[in-house]
């Protein structure tokens, strides 16, 4: 299987300017704000990052809610 993703400029600025709009609008705006971040770094050529590390990245943003979030 092919980890790699062709570098797309394009789908990284869409993923991550939505990233930004939605941000600050709630909890699950923010979780949802960093998920697409680690996706977009699949499309981003100066990154190096697989499927399965973003799963794990995703799994580890959603327990850290389920917790109660980061401390402060």
């Amino acid at each position: 299987m092919n980890d790699r993703f062709d570098p797309d400029p394009e789908r990284v600025r869409l993923l991550r300017e939505t990233a930004d709009e939605i941000r600050g609008a709630g909890d699950e705006s923010e979780q949802l704000a960093a998920i697409l971040y680690r996706v977009s770094d699949l499309y981003d050529e100066e990154e190096e990052t697989s499927p399965q590390e973003i799963t794990i990245a995703v799994r580890n943003i959603l327990n850290v809610k389920e917790r109660g979030g980061l401390e402060r």
